[in-house]
Formats: structure tokens, C-alpha cells, sequence
């Protein structure tokens, strides 16, 4: 009994003394964070994104998770390869300088081959790209950040020429549109069968109740369209616990596999629309779609003198260019011109980017035009684009189209690219018209979307017609001094048309007459093409474009802090 009672009081010295240590111990803590605070030197300090590890970016809710930038997918195609990143909406958009391209070899995180980007580009919209160059066979391509020297995981890799690339809505009967290579329709016709093929939505084929499929109402070139589900239309089915908002959409072949994707549909897409009310009313009267690469130095003259004859809106496909495209457009832009770049990074799709951007000017537009940077449209008689020529042509509610016959234009007797603009510079043509561009009304286009650049496919009851040249004409610069032209022998940008590279098609009018399938220049280029003098642009925008204090075209300037 004395021993327990011994023990007992033995312990209960033992705990009084500990917690007298662990009291003053906190007490001088504290003290210390006090002086601390009251120096001001117990500061709280925002940590820049860049300098997180792993490239976390921390949320402004504490509760979350940091979010951090991955790849999302990569496409191989013939000479380089595109990695698709995946942004959170907090975060910096990362610069040429602070990645690497790195190529893995199988089941290894140690890089065999390390090189710079050749680019690294966004349009704030659905893209967010870093090109490189093409991954020697077998290895893993992914991304290397120079401040911390993470290695980014790879995400899937996928063969630029089939896979579906693009997805929309369109908000007119709430279908929905793929855009996908490897289907092998034929150009200009729609296929027999759409029922053979189906919309796939989801993330994880694997995984049936995250996947839902619909059937195609029409399949045509590059463009399946599909039944939306009204569940995706609403909202109401869940998808994928790691959703980013986004459905990924592809395209099943009945009998065969389905196609890799890496197109998305964007959550704000999902909701019905109403659709508008035919053509009228709508914001802008005269719009024009183009896709260009490399042209970033013609974009002044070109949208300067559109704007003044009536166009109001533009929107421009690039296409790789790595000439500072996204500098033009922006200086435009801040000018006062309503431009915008699309990143379009698919090779050999003018077709579909054509129709994609028919759909995105749908709802902006009344009417389209589909014109390349080389080329123009001139009013001989001076006339108003819109209320002269396109609104009377078109009052008649059955026509959907204006076709405008293009005059093709050479070197001109010129060696160097003209320093005033082309419209200037070149001034001797073929006599003869070389095939049309369109002027489209966008409700009037058959849902497949079919069309040959040059033109579209209408609905039934809708028709074409032909303005007459002595109204409006395209002077299409397009066989320009060499330095400039050899530039088409890189890619041509249509589907269906051979490149000059290729020995088919030689004879094709696509191409230039006699000038083969090599980009040597011939002795007299800056003569050939040239039977017509043609002064009648040029003498017109000297006449009503040149400034009477700096004798200056307005684009020559711009034009010239391009080059």
C-alpha cells in the first residue's frame, strides 16, 4: 500500500514538471512571433506561379488543390509535332524560352535527345500549342521546364492524318459537327451511308457509363455531323471525375475502330441557342474568312483596303505561320479593325477550316466571303461592296451565293516584292478570268457543308449568282515575284490538292502553267503570266488612299515594320 501510494505521487511530479516546460516554451514563442510582427518584418509574400514546383499554381480557394499545366496530347505530322498544353485559368502562358522539347525513349524518364521549340503559340481561345520538331522514331515526346527542370508527363500521341481534330456546335438545330481525317469521303459528295457512322462523346471508351454515342445525319470531306444528346445539351450527364469542362468528341466507323481525338467540346457550347432570324439583323453586314501561313506582311494592305469598301469583320486562320502573324492581327486590332486569329494548327484542311468558320460567322454575319491575302476585291466603278453589289444581289430570298470571277496576276516585270503593296506593284494579268471565290449567305449552306474553297454547296431552294466583272472582279496576285511564290511549293493548304512537290496532277490549273514540281526559279518569271495590262486597282487606290501630306498609302508603314 505504501509502495503504490509512493508511485502515485512520484507521477504526478513527473507530469507538473512537464507541463511547466511545455507552458513556457510557448509562452516564448509567443513573445519572438510578437517582436516579429511588430518590426514588420513577419510580411506575407505572394509566391509567383513560375517559380512553383511542378508548375503548381496555387488556387485562390484554400480548400482546392493546386492546379498544374500538362500536356494534354500531342499529333505527329510529317515534319514536326504539336503538343496540345492544358492551362489552368490562373495560370502564365509559358514563352519559347522557358521549355525544352525532350524525347524519351520507352519506359524511361531520361531524356536521349533535347531541343528547342520552334514555337509556342495561343489564341486565348481552345489552343494552347508548343511546336516541335518531329520525335525520331520510337520516342516519347513531351516537355522540359528550364526553371525547375521537371519533366512534364507525355500525354497520348496521335498521327495527324486520322484522327478528329475540331468539334462545334452548331446551335441551329443543336447538332454536332467532327471534324476528322482518315474517313477517306470523297471530294464534293456526301457519303451514301451516314448511318455507318457515330458520334462518340466521352473520355474513356473503357468506361461505357462515362461514354455516350449518337448517329450521324451526314458525313461529307473532313465534316460528320451527329445527333447531340439531349443529356450533353442540358448538362445533366456526368462525364469524367477529372473533367475540365470539356467533352472530347470523336467518330466511330460502324464495324471498324473508333478514330483517336483530340477535339473538345467546350461546356459553354453545350446550351441550345436560339437560332436567329434568317440573315437579318445581325451585327455585322460584310465579313470574311481566310486561313493563311507566313503572310503576316500582306495583312495591313489587306484588311486596310477591305475595310474601306465595306468589309467590317475578319477572321484569320493561321495556319504554322512563324512570321508574327498574332503581331499584325493585334496591331490592326488596336487600330480599330475587327479582326481575330484562330490558331488552326491542321495541315491540308482549308476545306474544313472554310466551313468551320462559316459556322463561327453564322451567328455575326450576314454575308461571307471566302478570299485569300493575295487576293482582292475591286470595284471598277467605285461602288459600295454591301449596299451596291451584294445587298441587290441578294434581295432575292432564294440566293445564297455570289460568285466573283478572279483575274490572276503576275511578277510584272518586278524581281523584288513591290515596296508600296501588291495592289500597287503588280499591274499585268492573264487575259482570261482563272475560276471564282464566293460570297456566301451562312443559312443558306447545305448541312454537310460541302464545299471546293472556291465555292459551296447550297440548300435545295437556294441558288447561285454571277456578278458581273465590270461590277466586281478579284485581282488575285498569285503569281507574285519569286521570293514570294516559292513559298506555296512549301504546302498547299486544300485537301484535295496535290502538293507542287508531288508528280500528280501536274497539269492541274492549281498549279503554275509549265513550272514543274521543283522551286527553281525560271529565267523569265517576272515576265510570264502577263498578257493584259491591268492599272485599273492601282489607279484607284492612289486616286482615294494616298495621304496629300505624306503622298503614303495608310498600310505602308505597317507593311513595312513587318518585313
Amino acid at each position: 500500500m505504501k509502495d503504490r501510494r509512493k508511485r502515485s505521487v512520484f507521477s504526478w511530479q513527473v507530469l507538473f514538471f512537464f507541463l511547466t516546460i511545455v507552458l513556457l516554451f510557448l509562452a516564448a514563442f509567443a513573445s519572438s512571433v510578437a517582436r516579429l510582427w511588430l518590426a514588420g518584418s513577419f510580411q506575407p509574400r505572394l509566391i509567383p506561379k513560375r517559380n512553383i514546383p511542378a508548375m503548381e499554381v496555387i488556387s485562390a480557394e484554400k480548400s482546392q488543390p493546386p492546379a498544374v499545366v500538362s500536356v494534354r496530347e500531342t499529333v505527329i505530322f510529317p515534319d514536326e509535332a504539336v503538343v496540345f498544353l492544358k492551362y489552368p485559368s490562373s495560370a502564365f502562358l509559358f514563352t519559347r524560352d522557358d521549355i525544352n522539347c525532350i524525347y524519351l525513349p520507352p519506359n524511361s524518364s531520361q531524356p536521349r535527345l533535347q531541343l528547342p521549340p520552334s514555337a509556342v503559340d495561343s489564341d486565348g481561345e481552345s489552343h494552347h500549342i508548343v511546336r516541335c520538331p518531329a520525335p525520331p522514331r520510337g520516342s516519347i515526346l513531351s516537355l522540359l521546364i528550364k526553371h525547375n527542370g521537371n519533366n512534364l508527363a507525355p500525354g497520348p500521341m496521335h498521327r495527324w492524318d486520322s484522327l478528329a481534330y475540331e468539334a462545334m456546335i452548331d446551335n441551329s438545330d443543336n447538332t454536332t459537327l467532327v471534324f476528322v481525317k482518315g474517313l477517306n469521303l470523297r471530294s464534293g459528295r456526301p457519303a451514301t451511308d451516314p448511318n455507318k457512322f457515330k458520334c462518340v462523346y466521352g473520355l474513356d471508351s473503357a468506361k461505357p457509363r462515362f461514354v455516350l454515342s449518337a448517329d450521324a445525319v451526314s458525313a461529307a470531306q473532313e465534316v460528320v455531323r451527329c445527333r447531340t444528346p439531349s443529356s450533353i445539351l442540358n448538362g445533366s450527364h456526368r462525364f469524367s471525375p477529372n473533367s475540365d469542362n470539356s467533352i472530347k468528341v470523336s467518330v466511330r466507323v460502324v464495324g471498324r475502330h473508333e478514330v483517336d481525338s483530340v477535339a473538345r467540346l467546350k461546356s459553354a457550347e453545350w446550351s441550345p441557342k436560339p437560332a436567329g432570324a434568317g440573315g437579318r439583323g445581325k451585327q455585322h453586314k460584310m465579313c470574311v474568312c481566310t486561313m493563311l501561313r507566313n503572310q503576316a506582311r500582306f495583312l495591313p494592305e489587306w484588311i486596310m483596303y477591305h475595310g474601306r469598301v465595306g468589309v467590317e469583320r475578319w477572321f484569320v486562320y493561321d495556319n504554322n505561320s512563324d512570321d508574327d502573324v498574332e503581331g499584325a492581327v493585334g496591331s490592326l486590332a488596336g487600330a480599330g479593325h475587327n479582326v481575330t486569329r484562330h490558331l488552326w494548327p491542321w495541315i491540308k484542311t482549308q476545306e474544313a477550316g472554310f466551313a468551320h468558320c462559316a459556322m463561327r460567322a453564322r451567328g455575326l454575319c450576314e454575308w461571307v466571303g471566302f478570299i485569300d491575302v493575295d487576293e482582292f476585291l475591286h470595284l471598277p466603278s467605285g461602288l459600295s461592296l454591301y449596299d451596291d453589289v451584294v445587298r441587290p444581289l441578294g434581295a432575292g430570298e432564294d440566293v445564297g451565293e455570289v460568285r466573283v470571277a478572279c483575274h490572276s496576276f503576275g511578277a510584272s516585270g518586278l524581281r523584288e516584292a513591290p515596296a508600296r503593296g501588291v495592289m500597287a506593284g503588280y499591274t499585268c494579268r492573264l487575259a482570261a478570268p482563272e475560276r471564282h471565290k464566293s460570297i456566301v449567305r451562312p443559312e443558306a449552306l447545305d448541312s454537310s457543308l460541302i464545299n471546293l474553297v472556291h465555292h459551296f454547296h447550297l440548300k435545295a431552294g437556294f441558288r447561285h449568282v454571277n456578278v458581273k466583272r465590270s461590277v466586281l472582279v478579284i485581282n488575285h496576285y498569285k503569281y507574285q515575284v519569286w521570293e514570294v511564290f516559292k513559298e506555296k511549293f512549301y504546302r498547299r493548304v486544300a485537301t484535295y490538292v496535290s502538293d507542287w512537290q508531288q508528280e500528280r496532277n501536274v497539269g492541274s490549273k492549281d498549279r503554275a502553267p509549265g513550272l514543274g514540281t521543283k522551286a527553281v526559279e525560271p529565267s523569265d518569271w517576272p515576265t510570264r503570266f502577263c498578257e493584259v495590262k491591268d492599272t485599273g486597282l492601282r489607279d484607284r487606290i492612289m486616286d482615294t488612299f494616298t495621304d496629300p501630306q505624306t503622298g503614303k498609302l495608310p498600310w505602308e508603314d505597317q507593311q513595312r515594320s513587318q518585313t
